[in-house]
């Protein structure tokens, strides 16, 4: 086989693999000629063509499937036509990269992504299930977006990209979207001059489009008896059954002998206030907590919904930096407060980091509850919890995006 740098290149060429193992982001592991070559669209115990799409780095190079000589038993009819195989790479649909595989194989394999993240970069091995959503085994992990964003092309047509592009490919359905979502896509309408349509079904109100930057409306969540009101456009999970989850997962985490409802117990990255919420309605209204969020719109909303807990607050704010400020500034009664504190952190995919892990550790909480939707960036954070004296106590993962690589983690963190 020839090699790049010597003579030529193979980027576009047609080779087979042996496909060996999983990788973090939805894609599969296979080496040609000694050099590892990361594979789309594949299962690990496969042999596929794949068509070389990088060949510039030394270490890996990428490749698309284009055709499976010997499946995998996991392997099934993708649940969404327009991202099968059959398609050419360039315009098959992203968002469902693992919708060729059997929904309890996704799961094992997100399992094994999971723990080979801990070992490698935390060094332990926590035993690990990522559960699945009530329903969802029932249809083929299909009909859970109540949030889809569609991008515009130039004919003014609305799609999803082309997967890991900026290619917007035209589809006829949208089979992860739930049934009130997929029929109020405008999948065949015209929008010249937009970027996006964001389609979205909130608990109340039925489902709506937000076209381009239009004025932002308020919308409702309800999460059992609970309300929430935020932005339109503003963040909320996805899956319509993942708030609950989160929230009863968050409040099975907390150890209830660790919590102070007096303290200054925190919940960082905190949105509008669902998991602050899950914390007072788990342990009473008098529960002290402080919600802290960058986005002021959020945190406004955040104040709505938390008010009728007397000690409950929301302010606005980056993390890093508020938190960096309150350990500058904390007087001894505060960080006497904050030492036997739950702090609760829900950060983006790229993790709390260094420096928020150090801060929160500098307080000395009880307990750290870690909701994280990214298993590599966990991994990292926990094993910089591990160095400042906060060991993995108990773990719960859960499949809030079936039919993709995602999976979201709830950690318990304690000295």
């Amino acid at each position: 086989m020839r090699e790049t740098g010597r003579m030529g290149t193979l980027e576009g060429q047609d080779v087979e693999l042996d496909v060996t193992s999983i990788a973090h982001g939805g894609i599969s592991v296979a080496r040609l000629d000694g050099r590892v070559v990361f594979v789309t669209d594949a299962i690990p115990g496969e042999k596929v063509v794949a068509r070389i799409t990088d060949d510039r780095k030394k270490s890996f190079w990428r490749a698309d499937t284009v055709s499976v000589l010997e499946a995998s038993r996991y392997r099934q009819e993708h649940v969404w036509v327009a991202a099968s195989i059959d398609r050419d790479p360039a315009v098959r649909a992203g968002g469902a990269e693992f919708g060729h595989i059997a929904l309890a194989h996704q799961r094992t394999l997100k399992e094994q992504v999971l723990r080979d993240a801990l070992e490698r970069m935390a060094h332990i091995t926590p035993e690990v299930t990522v559960e699945a959503l009530p329903g969802d085994d029932e249809v083929s992990g299909t009909g859970w977006r109540t949030r889809i964003r569609l991008h515009v092309d130039d004919s003014g047509r609305p799609g999803p990209f082309a997967a890991r592009s900026h290619t917007v490919v035209a589809v006829d359905d949208l089979p992860l979207a739930t049934a009130a979502v997929e029929e109020v896509a405008p999948l065949d309408q015209r929008f010249p001059g937009e970027e996006t349509i964001d389609v979205l079904s909130p608990s109340e109100g039925g489902a709506r489009l937000i076209i381009g930057k239009q004025a932002r409306t308020v919308v409702t969540e309800k999460v059992g008896d609970r309300e929430f009101r935020l932005d339109d456009a503003g963040f909320w999970q996805v899956h319509h059954g993942a708030a609950a989850t989160l929230t009863a997962a968050v409040q099975d985490l907390i150890d209830p002998e660790r919590f102070d409802p007096r303290a200054a117990n925190l919940d960082l990255y905190g949105g509008v206030g669902l998991l602050a919420a899950a914390v007072g309605d788990r342990f009473g209204q008098a529960t002290r907590i402080t919600s802290v969020e960058s986005d002021s719109r959020a945190t406004d909303h955040a104040a709505e919904n938390l008010q009728e807990w007397i000690g409950a607050s929301a302010v606005t704010g980056r993390v890093e930096r508020w938190i960096r400020e309150l350990t500058s500034s904390a007087t001894a009664t505060e960080r006497a407060r904050l030492a036997g504190a739950t702090i609760v952190l829900d950060p983006p995919r790229s993790g709390a980091g260094k420096e928020v892990v150090e801060a929160i550790a500098g307080l000395d909480p009880a307990q750290v509850v870690y909701v994280a939707c990214d298993p590599v960036a966990l991994a990292r954070d926990v094993a910089l919890f591990a160095d400042l004296g906060y060991g993995l106590e108990a773990l719960r993962a859960f499949d809030l995006f079936p039919n993709t690589h995602h999976l979201e983690t709830v950690v318990r963190l304690s000295r």
